[in-house]
């Protein structure tokens, strides 16, 4: 699917438009706060995001202007992501893809401080990668939703498990908890969502209203319950953040209470989560009308504030608990999976597989002594 952009800056007309409204193709349209794009500028860095809704992954920069760019490649399902200056690994439907940086240090091409190209690819089947990591051997660690376990990659193997909540009897290929979300901390795996403690095929669905779990992954121990479908738990700032998803609240559990103590509502579905600085980087989407999001406490918290449900990325003040910029997406696309900042990257491009570039790219490492 081919998706034109329109792009709506509203601080002043100076980012142009990629497509013009008057078109028979979806449309991606994209409406900023009056000083995200500076913001986003004098900070030097990028923000990526996936949505497997419309099979997209986006990087939000800066051209030389410091107006905003906006770079996309087509992928099939892409969800998990991780993203730094030297690489970018990202989950598709039944694939884990490696791009890294061919750019030498300091140099640009066509605008770009960064092109990332792909080198690695495994092949893992559809096993539903959520949330993607690496560990402080470099090695990818991702949550395998369908088996209900951190796994990583094998040279042999679709993947190899490394970790299973004692909640689950069996490896199973059933989504019985509906495990999704991974935080690291110093390198390795340190805390895992789930929607529900069940232990039967697709159980998980029952309980999406208050069954949410957070668990810590070195003691195997439940750290906060009662939560609505938790999703992007994230360790920073020595705090576990977490977004209770089913109610629209970002909030930090109490390892000392195991109790979720929410900081701030937001006028959507959260899915995605980064930080940058003081900040927070959230990414929002909209409900789906159908027997997984409909009925959520989520539901009666617009009503109550008076708002729909919206899709983008909201910048949020972590001393303030303000948001202080916003991001909104509208058209064909709806909803957003996951978010990354990558620090030290104004402007980023990459080379996907739906065009001839990937065939002239060559990129030559240096010669063997």
């Amino acid at each position: 699917m081919t998706i034109k952009s329109v792009i709506n800056n509203s601080a002043a007309a100076s980012v142009p438009a990629a497509a013009s409204v008057g078109t028979s193709e979806p449309t991606f349209d994209i409406s900023t706060s009056r000083q995200f794009s500076h913001w986003l500028a004098e900070r030097g860095f990028s923000i990526g995001f996936t949505t497997y809704q419309s099979g997209k992954l986006f990087f939000l920069g800066s051209n030389d202007k410091n107006e905003l760019s906006i770079f996309e490649r087509s992928f099939e399902r892409p969800m998990g992501l991780y993203a730094d200056a030297d690489q970018i690994w990202l989950s598709s439907l039944y694939t884990l893809y490696r791009f890294g940086n061919s750019l030498p240090a300091g140099t640009s091409q066509d605008g770009f401080d960064r092109q990332y190209i792909p080198q690695v690819g495994y092949y893992t089947g559809d096993i539903d990668i959520h949330d993607l990591n690496i560990d402080a051997e470099g090695k990818p660690v991702f949550i395998n939703t369908l088996f209900g376990c951190i796994a990583t990659t094998d040279a042999e193997y679709s993947f190899r498990p490394l970790w299973q909540p004692k909640h689950l009897s069996d490896l199973a290929p059933e989504d019985r908890c509906h495990l999704n979300g991974l935080a690291m901390r110093d390198g390795q795996p340190a805390f895992v969502t789930a929607v529900s403690e069940s232990d039967i095929v697709d159980g998980w669905r029952e309980h999406r209203a208050d069954g949410g779990v957070v668990i810590d992954v070195v003691k195997s121990e439940v750290v906060a319950r009662g939560l609505s479908m938790p999703h992007s738990p994230r360790w920073y700032n020595n705090q576990l953040w977490v977004a209770n998803s089913g109610t629209g609240e970002l909030g930090t559990v109490n390892l000392e209470t195991n109790s979720f103590e929410p900081k701030v509502f937001l006028p959507g579905y959260i899915r995605g989560l980064a930080f940058i600085d003081n900040w927070a980087v959230v990414g929002l989407s909209k409900p789906r009308h159908n027997k997984t999001f409909s009925g959520l406490p989520l539901d009666e918290k617009l009503k109550e504030k008076d708002v729909e449900a919206r899709c983008g990325i909201y910048i949020i003040n972590l001393n303030t608990g303000h948001i202080e910029h916003w991001l909104h997406i509208s058209g064909v696309i709806t909803e957003l999976y996951d978010v990354v900042t990558v620090p030290g990257v104004k402007r980023a491009s990459f080379i996907g597989f739906r065009n001839d570039q990937i065939r002239r790219n060559v990129h030559i490492g240096p010669a063997s002594e």
